[in-house]
């Protein structure tokens, strides 16, 4: 429901309306990710998820992208704002653990992009970067660096729409890279938007690489290799392998595989966790920090008498990773 309605209300948009009609017509020649057509589910349901959490009470709960409520469409807005409605969304119908998990990463990467302002990076590249606000959010904070967001054309034109219609202003440092990862060269894109190789830089990675081909992970990897400046940061999420084969033995893994596999954004890439550091090493990376759901809990969900109060999917955890 609550998708449909974030859906519905950016179809009302010009540009995505003209992308969907595009991508209706050319899927009758040749099938096509659903994305390339409409703009993506998750990232939708991670926008929602961010605007509810902005909401929360409860401090546990509580994330700070107030910008996320702005972005839904008017209906949806309103009805967030009814207790017994974000309870629906968090607790009936959200797989098990992924609402706690998309507050958690939202916090930490947060942390992750403050820390590379304070430290002045020169650049911060966010792949996948969907409804993602930190270029807003953060924009008096990011004078002196670049912002460059790659994602499909279809959701990045449906973000641009939103930020027009709601007269939110995008600073001029915020660089957009429209590009399908899975077809088109990452290098040629970073090398046409004017990134530069020799600049400290941030790598940010969110919900993005369990959605791509093995191929693409590892050409998206050899880019970061190529494109990172000495200290730069990588920060990703992952998906354990084991997931994918067998999601429910895992906390809430069967339910999160079912969902992302019925909006058509089935996961195609995982890694086991004693596996992370010879993957970074493979790409002249070296591991600083190392996450998964227990240790997320540890971290966002643990009350003063040490009670976890909220549980997070097992599926996934969270990478920072160094250049050599």
């Amino acid at each position: 429901m609550f998708i449909l309605l974030f859906s519905n209300g950016l179809r009302n948009s010009a540009v995505t309306s003209r992308a969907r009609e595009v991508g209706e017509k050319t899927s009758m020649l040749t099938k096509r990710k659903r994305i390339e057509s409409t703009t993506s589910r998750t990232a939708e349901w991670t926008c929602i998820s961010r605007a509810v959490s902005s909401l929360e009470a409860d401090k546990h709960y509580r994330s700070d992208d107030y910008l996320a409520v702005l972005l839904l469409p008017s209906l949806l807005r309103l009805l967030i704002r009814i207790p017994f409605v974000r309870t629906l969304f968090t607790k009936v119908m959200a797989p098990r653990g992924i609402y706690e998990y998309v507050i958690a990463r939202t916090k930490s990467i947060d942390a992750a992009f403050r820390q590379a302002l304070l430290e002045q990076f020169g650049q911060i590249l966010l792949f996948g970067a969907g409804f993602d606000t930190r270029a807003l959010r953060f924009q008096t904070e990011t004078a002196a660096t670049r912002i460059f967001e790659l994602d499909v054309p279809t959701t990045q034109n449906a973000k641009i729409h939103q930020y027009q219609k709601r007269n939110l202003t995008i600073p001029p440092n915020t660089v957009f890279v429209a590009i399908d990862f899975d077809k088109e060269s990452l290098p040629v894109k970073l090398d046409e938007a004017g990134f530069r190789k020799d600049q400290r830089s941030l790598f940010v990675l969110e919900g993005v690489t369990m959605y791509l081909q093995p191929k693409s992970v590892h050409e998206t990897f050899e880019t970061i290799r190529e494109y990172t400046g000495a200290q730069s940061r990588v920060v990703f999420d992952y998906v354990r392998a084991s997931a994918l084969r067998h999601g429910n033995a895992l906390y809430g893994g069967g339910g999160i595989v079912k969902s992302t596999s019925q909006v058509g954004e089935k996961w195609c890439f995982g890694i086991e966790r004693e596996e992370i550091e010879q993957f970074l090493s493979t790409y002249g990376l070296k591991l600083i920090d190392h996450r998964d759901a227990q240790d997320l809990e540890d971290e966002y969900f643990k009350d003063t008498e040490g009670r976890i109060v909220g549980r997070i999917n097992g599926t996934h955890c969270l990478v920072t990773a160094v250049k050599l």
